[in-house]
């Protein structure tokens, strides 16, 4: 009997109660770590690649997830806990320990082999032969942009350098060396795919000999190593919405990676960070702001003029009296929205000098005299 494979959660790296954004995050986390273009000549890598990508094929999927984690629970692939049969005086035939019974096998689940055709895609007509595709799209790409507070709040563009995988311009996408051919793939018979196999039962991946074309090179092209694709680097400019936040995203349609077989390429997604502003601060559309103004600015009134995010700058009155962290609003001066702008808050704070020259001094004494503050 053939050893059991690795249990999918165990490929993954979650507990088997993780929810669909864990295992997703963990899925792309070692994806990258283990693609074979960040692991080059590193079989080890590849066959890690594609042991991830299986359990990530089964459990990102809710219903063969659940099948899957029953069939788990019954033993079907050599570990968990299966249901065990005892004779037993008196009962006329086989009985399973607590917890399970002998019809999960046979009529809890319906058709045991159903649920195994169902979960690893048995009972398909198995190819033969060079593998006839259809257009593929290409498969996006995301990315996290860092921008400016003021580009987020006013909107603008920025640049974005895009790693995306491209045909081989030498061999036109085959692998081949110029003016060389192509051959049958001996390790897929030039199916692409290759079947994997846990407790007797098998799932289909794309080959990693051929990457799934079926065919390799006779000379492999010097450019890609026989791989039909090469990393290259693309300048995208990214328009940015006015008042986008932290956690935003765009689409770039067909931005992403190229398709295949004439499919039509992925979309780019891109999630904006904000980098945050040494004087003003976000609430929403509300912008926030502090201020410093000396004691007789606040003692006696004053006019001050601030900074918007728009550049401008508004004079503002202080009433005499006022104290250290009052708050006053500019309407209008927050960050616009096509229905709605939000208004500026302005916070000052009293700030009081460290030093004073001889005759602030005296004129501090005098005032304290007069007020008749004791200090």
């Amino acid at each position: 009997m053939a050893a059991a494979k690795k249990d999918f959660y165990e490929v993954l790296g979650v507990p088997e109660k993780a929810s669909a954004d864990e295992i997703k995050k963990a899925y792309r986390k070692l994806a990258k770590q283990y693609h074979p273009d960040a692991n080059p000549g590193n079989p080890q890598a590849a066959e890690r690649f594609k042991e991830i990508g299986e359990a990530y094929s089964v459990l990102s999927n809710p219903e063969k997830r659940k099948q899957y984690d029953n069939m788990k629970r019954l033993g079907a692939f050599g570990f968990g806990r299966g249901p065990t049969t005892s004779s037993r005086p008196g009962t006329g035939g086989f009985q399973s320990e607590p917890g399970f019974s002998f019809e999960d096998l046979q009529g809890g689940f319906g058709n045991l082999s159903d649920l195994f055709s169902s979960l690893f895609d048995r009972g398909k007509k198995p190819s033969h032969g060079p593998r006839r595709r259809g257009p593929q799209q290409g498969q996006h790409v995301e990315y996290v942009v860092e921008i400016p507070f003021l580009t987020a709040a006013q909107g603008g563009k920025v640049s974005l350098e895009v790693a995306i995988t491209e045909d081989c311009a030498t061999c036109g996408g085959t692998g081949a060396k110029p003016g060389t051919t192509l051959k049958t793939c001996s390790e897929c018979g030039g199916s692409g795919n290759v079947a994997f196999g846990q407790g007797g039962f098998a799932v289909k991946r794309p080959c990693p000999a051929c990457f799934g074309r079926g065919k390799i090179p006779q000379t492999p092209c010097p450019s890609c190593d026989g791989r039909g694709t090469v990393r290259q680097s693309r300048k995208v400019q990214i328009s940015v919405p006015a008042g986008v936040d932290t956690g935003s995203k765009v689409r770039l349609s067909g931005q992403g990676e190229r398709g295949r077989d004439g499919g039509k390429p992925g979309d780019l997604l891109i999630t904006f960070r904000v980098q945050p502003h040494r004087f003003f601060r976000r609430d929403g559309l509300d912008i926030h702001v502090t201020v410093p103004i000396n004691i007789v600015q606040a003692t006696l009134g004053s006019k001050i003029r601030v900074r918007t995010i728009q550049g401008k700058k508004v004079v503002l009155k202080i009433p005499s009296g006022t104290q250290s962290g009052t708050r006053f609003r500019i309407r209008g001066q927050g960050i616009e929205k096509p229905d709605r702008v939000g208004d500026q808050y302005v916070e000052v704070k009293i700030e009081v000098p460290e030093k004073l020259s001889e005759a602030e001094l005296k004129a501090m004494e005098e005032f304290a005299q007069a007020t008749g503050m004791k200090h």
